[in-house]
């Protein structure tokens, strides 16, 4: 009598979540180059805002930037507005607009200090920096926040307000969006209240866990976690070890990095850091970006092309996302400008990819 064999049935694999769906996406696009990006692009620009569909960098180049960045500061105090002005409603319709028409969105929280912010909003709130994140007058502000502090109680409320908004981003079908997440970023310096010289590296952890840990229990599985120093120019491993919340919580590794001094430094320090974590992305799987980046007011006409797509291009980053354009002050191109006439060299580059080269 002949013997079959019975092969084990193999077990079906498990479904990728959003985050996970949203990562390989990012790495897949990395492969043709990295995406354009501009924070606050449909809500304001030079000389106008709130116009529906208008965009600096539509205006410039015909077509929107791949990536969106969006601010959810304000959001802890129930407020209508975020700490930039922009109307919360506002902010949850663009999102979901980028998303539905082929684009990646970010968002970054810059909640107010609780130690200095008034319970309702008021006097301290509104006065900045006194009262905001930039409040650096106290040392004690994350430990009063951790489990056990005199703020936990606050803090778990500001949390759950910043749940139940990421919880209303759906599609037109109800499914939650991909969202990449970028909380307590340029924790290496000291201008936030959670950076270097104020909170230990271990409460520094222990505060990026309370966050990620309250919104992998309301099961958002759609949010990729970015973890973003500032612009640094002498990494070593074992000074990034100090403060990275750790492989099993990141996903993403970002840089922000403005040129605020001279060219030579600006280039020699971020070349030095995107060299370091290059090498630290690809030793522990992670992607890269410039998840910040500009030059305020673009004084060198020529910056986008000669200066910041010349470093970029010598990198695996998947995208880089402009700071914002508003009123007298702007870091993305500018319509009808000399930077804004440099900028469409990213529009010309095959390497750099808008809306269209996304979808």
């Amino acid at each position: 009598m002949a013997v079959v064999a019975c092969s084990t049935p193999k077990k079906a694999e498990p479904e990728k979540t959003l985050a996970q769906q949203l990562e390989e996406r990012l790495d897949s696009l990395r492969q043709k180059g990295y995406m354009a990006g501009h924070q606050d692009d449909p809500f304001y620009g030079i000389g106008w805002a709130y116009e529906d569909g208008k965009s600096d960098v539509k205006l410039t180049v015909g077509d929107y930037p791949a990536v969106m960045g969006f601010e959810l500061g304000g959001i802890e105090m129930a407020d209508e507005k975020n700490l930039d002005s922009v109307p919360f409603t506002r902010i949850h319709d663009e999102l979901l607009a980028h998303v539905k028409r082929g684009g990646i969105v970010t968002i970054s929280w810059h909640p107010r200090n609780p130690m200095t912010t008034a319970p309702d909003g008021g006097r301290g709130a509104q006065k900045f920096p006194e009262g905001s994140a930039w409040d650096v007058s106290d040392t004690t502000v994350v430990k009063s926040v951790l489990p056990g502090g005199k703020n936990a109680e606050l803090f778990q409320t500001w949390i759950d307000r910043v749940g139940d908004f990421i919880e209303t981003l759906k599609d037109d079908e109800g499914q939650p969006v991909p969202i990449i997440f970028r909380p307590w970023h340029e924790n290496n310096g000291s201008w936030f209240w959670w950076g270097q010289k104020l909170c230990t590296d271990e409460e520094f952890k222990a505060l990026w866990n309370l966050l990620q840990d309250n919104m992998n229990r309301r099961g958002f599985d759609n949010l990729l976690w970015s973890y973003s120093p500032n612009l640094d120019g002498n990494w070593t491993l074992e000074r990034f070890m100090q403060r990275y919340p750790g492989n099993d919580r990141v996903t993403l590794i970002g840089e922000d990095a403005y040129q605020w001094g001279t060219e030579e430094d600006f280039v020699k320090q971020l070349n030095a850091d995107l060299t370091f974590l290059t090498q630290f992305a690809k030793d522990n799987g992670k992607l890269l970006a410039m998840t910040e980046c500009g030059f305020k007011n673009i004084p060198d006409s020529t910056w986008f092309s000669r200066v910041l797509k010349v470093q970029m291009d010598k990198y695996p980053i998947c995208y880089f996302l402009l700071w914002r354009n508003y009123e007298k002050e702007w870091f993305g191109p500018v319509p009808n400008t000399p930077c804004g006439e440099d900028y469409k060299a990213f529009k010309e580059a095959e390497n750099v990819l808008f809306l269209n080269e996304i979808k």
